[in-house]
Order: C-alpha cells, then sequence, then structure tokens
C-alpha cells in the first residue's frame, strides 16, 4: 500500500492560502488540517478533540493535550505536545467562532453535529484535492510531521514519543527519505 505524500512547506501553503481565500469555514478546516501538521496527530485524534483538551479553565490553549484510550489508537493515552504555531491556529479558530468555547467537540459539521473520523478524512482529502496536490491524504499531515523532525536531526526515540509509536520500527516507516535527508547525513562524516 502506497503511504500518503510528505507535503513541502509551499504545498502546505497552497493548501492553507486556498482554505483562507475560498472556503466558507476557513478557520475550521484550517486548523484542522495544520493540527496534523504542527503536532503531528491522527485524524481520527483531531475528530475526536473536546474543547476541554484544548482549553483550560482559564480560557487559554493548553501546552499539551491529554488524549485518552478513547480519543487514541492502540488502547494508549498520550500527550500531544502543542507547537506555537498550531496554539497560534487554535487562538486564531477559537477568536473566530466564540460559541465554540460553548460546545463538547472542538470540531463540528455544518449540521452542528460532531464530525466522525470518516467525514474528517474526506474533508482534508477533498481540500488537498482541490490545490491539486496528488497523493496527499488525512495522514499527510502526520507523515510530513514526523518527516521534518527527522529532517531537522531530531531523534527517531523523541519522534515516536510525540507521536505515541511504542516502537521506532513503526516510526521510521513513516519517514520520507529524501535528498535532503541523505544530504543532512552525509554532511555528518
Amino acid at each position: 500500500m502506497k503511504q500518503a505524500k510528505v507535503l513541502t512547506d509551499k504545498e502546505l501553503k497552497k493548501v492553507t492560502d486556498y482554505i483562507d481565500a475560498f472556503d466558507r469555514h476557513a478557520h475550521r478546516n484550517r486548523v484542522i488540517v495544520l493540527l496534523t501538521h504542527y503536532c503531528g496527530m491522527r485524524i481520527s485524534e483531531v475528530a475526536s478533540l473536546l474543547v476541554s483538551d484544548v482549553v483550560n479553565d482559564e480560557g487559554t490553549v493548553n501546552d499539551v493535550i491529554h488524549l485518552s484510550v478513547e480519543q487514541t489508537k492502540g488502547s494508549k493515552s498520550r500527550r500531544v505536545f502543542v507547537s506555537k504555531k498550531a496554539k497560534s491556529a487554535l487562538k486564531r479558530y477559537l477568536q473566530s467562532d466564540l460559541s465554540v468555547i460553548q460546545r463538547t467537540y472542538l470540531f463540528n459539521t455544518q449540521k452542528c453535529k460532531r464530525f466522525n473520523t470518516n467525514a474528517l478524512t474526506q474533508l482534508v482529502k477533498r481540500l488537498y484535492a482541490r490545490v491539486g496536490i496528488v497523493g496527499a491524504s488525512s495522514h499527510s499531515g502526520r507523515r510530513t510531521f514526523i518527516t521534518k523532525l527527522a529532517t531537522s536531526g531530531v531523534s527517531v526515540r523523541v519522534i515516536a514519543e510525540a507521536v505515541g509509536h511504542s516502537s521506532i520500527v513503526q516510526t521510521q516507516r513513516y519517514i520520507d527519505v529524501n535528498d535532503e535527508l541523505i544530504g543532512n547525513a552525509v554532511e555528518l562524516v
């Protein structure tokens, strides 16, 4: 089975620019895509996010999202560290629609129902397709996140912990070995 495409920064910008310009649910859809890219979240985890997972009692975005066993794959709870970029996107979303803070789930459909994983998967795939990115799927953000960390020299063990993998072998399968990664490696000699 072919793996989801790893996006370049330029391709991600193309997607977010499209969302910002043409999507009537721009704030919501932008942060959905960005959580996969900036936090390495699975789309099922994004779909299951509660407002209380993301926002604390003071109304500020948490530094760490604690996902329960029911929200993750593999029957194991995990922590998601929220980057500055992800925090900024979340704040923008929360400010765009003040009613979000009153809901249970962070992301709702047009009909004010909770997104299920399949619907969110199709939404993200459709957004990538609309800007002509072939081979991208809802898993592209997670693969891109993992590959960018590897390209930056982050240990596979740290990456595995960051994305909730129990084995570094599993994490290694996500890394897209590209020219930049190989070039960085040979410069270490």
